[in-house]
């Protein structure tokens, strides 16, 4: 009976070691198999003038990986799904962005000074962006356009199709076309995050963002970090993930797109569009502007 037993013991524990053997081999093959899917990006970039050395170290390095999950919910992402109403609908919010005002109401001051924006509407953009900086994102900026830019060639862009939820997933045609757009877009986002990451001496492996490839405090894209971000507390870097330079950032976007003093809500609205492109975020953003300002103007 005992050595019955031992027999048994032993088919199972041979059996359950199999079992893991085989589920570690498969996923060592799901991870290692999508990274090759950036040799071909690794080329371009080189070709496109980018250090060698610096670009085939960085895709050796174990924090790159085929952005999978973020990048799928990104191509099913839509904007009119988003509750942006949610913002002005909870005075606690609306007291927080008041707080944020209060404790940098220098830097805000100063952007008003040197850009003419008002403050309310910087920090309606904080709030409705990142919850005023706490919610930043947690998906590292350069797997993601890595991601995005490399479905340019079939193989990751099928492997992406088959792994899209099944309930929302559009037609291959759909897909091919919004693949196209994408990975061109992607790319030049791609370069010019490594082009930022370059001159401010930022360590790309450490950026995290959403899954749409933004980052920092005021969800920039990198190639809108080169043209419109500027320092804001004079270190002579542009860290997004600062307030300082998130709120300068902010500010001189908005007035290269004609911001300035005492504009019409409807000229206030088609700037603010140009940030996002969604009528519901601008009317929370004008909206929590208008609150905090009768907020300000409240009697104590």
């Amino acid at each position: 009976m005992n050595r019955t037993l031992s027999v048994i013991e032993t088919f199972r524990l041979i059996t359950i070691s199999l079992i893991f053997f085989f589920a570690a081999f498969g996923q060592a093959c799901a991870d290692v198999a999508p990274k090759a899917f950036f040799d071909e990006l690794q080329r371009r970039l080189i070709a496109d003038g980018f250090d060698g050395k610096r670009i085939r170290e960085l895709y050796r390095s174990e924090e790159i990986s085929f952005e999978t999950r973020g990048v799928a919910a990104y191509f099913q992402h839509n904007e009119a799904r988003l509750d942006y109403g949610k913002f002005t609908a909870r005075p606690a919010l609306i007291d927080d962005a008041r707080s944020y005002m209060n404790e940098h109401a220098v830097t805000l001051s100063a952007a008003r000074e040197k850009f003419g924006v008002d403050p309310g509407i910087i920090t309606a953009i904080i709030l409705v962006e990142t919850n005023l900086g706490r919610s930043l994102g947690s998906r590292p900026i350069i797997s993601t356009l890595s991601t995005m830019a490399s479905l340019s060639e079939p193989a990751p862009r099928e492997y992406l199709y088959g792994r899209l939820s099944e309930g929302r997933r559009f037609d291959p045609g759909k897909y091919n076309s919004r693949a196209d757009r994408k990975s061109r877009w992607a790319y030049k986002e791609l370069k010019a995050f490594l082009i930022y990451t370059e001159r401010h001496e930022v360590d790309p492996l450490t950026v995290v963002g959403s899954y749409a490839g933004a980052l920092g405090i005021a969800q920039f894209m990198p190639s809108n970090i080169l043209h419109y971000g500027r320092d804001g507390n004079g270190d002579g870097r542009i860290d997004l993930f600062h307030d300082a330079d998130a709120i300068f950032s902010i500010a001189n976007y908005l007035k290269q797109f004609g911001w300035k003093p005492n504009l019409s809500h409807d000229q206030a609205f088609r700037i603010i569009y140009q940030y996002n492109h969604s009528r519901q975020y601008v009317n929370a953003i004008l909206k929590i502007s208008d609150l905090l300002a009768l907020q300000e103007s409240a009697p104590s």
